[in-house]
């Protein structure tokens, strides 16, 4: 699954989820950690795998449920402490999301030797010889983008529009505020001129 599905996969997740347990759509900064969530697996295994060669495969570690829930604990007892335990809700659905829709066809086509990544290290993955993001980028063509694929995409960009478009805004907010903690200075310094 590319990036674009692994978030459009969590979003649902998320959004679903979201309206079950608040009956409200998703926030700003939810939305942020469920991104992060959905993408987290393969932020941390691609790039010691493919670009290091410091794990066997891009489906290893972060890709493990063990890995999974050790993260999640440690990021909650943290959350804990500044009471946003929702944050980490949202990241902890993101991720496992990412998990399912890396599983999923194996799952379905019964190939469950495919799946030995779920347990890693416990279970070895060598899924012989894997190639780069850049390369897999090389690969796509128009017809990866049409289809049944592109009407999902589409479908989840309007339930994130039915949503209120949660995220930029606050991720705008976030840089926006790392910035000033960077630079010294406060929003109302910069935006007068002062």
């Amino acid at each position: 699954m590319w990036p674009w599905g692994h978030l459009a996969f969590g979003y649902v997740w998320y959004s679903v989820w979201s309206r079950a347990t608040t009956r409200r759509p998703p926030t700003g900064l939810s939305t942020l950690a469920v991104a992060l969530g959905t993408q987290f697996p393969d932020l941390v295994d691609k790039p010691l795998a493919w670009t290091f060669g410091l794990l066997p495969s891009g489906r290893s570690l972060a890709h493990s449920i063990l890995t999974m829930a050790l993260v999640v604990a440690v990021l909650y007892v943290i959350a804990r402490k500044y009471r946003r335990t929702d944050l980490v809700t949202a990241f902890g659905i993101g991720y496992a999301s990412h998990l399912v829709g890396d599983s999923l066809s194996a799952f379905l086509e019964g190939e469950y030797g495919e799946l030995a990544f779920l347990l890693y290290p416990l279970m070895y993955t060598d899924y012989g010889v894997e190639y780069g993001f850049l390369y897999r980028v090389a690969q796509l063509d128009v017809g990866d983008f049409l289809g049944p694929q592109f009407l999902v995409i589409l479908a989840v960009v309007v339930l994130w529009i039915l949503d209120g478009t949660p995220g930029p805004g606050a991720l705008k907010s976030l840089l926006k505020h790392a910035y000033y903690r960077l630079t010294g200075t406060r929003a109302s310094e910069s935006e007068h001129g002062s």
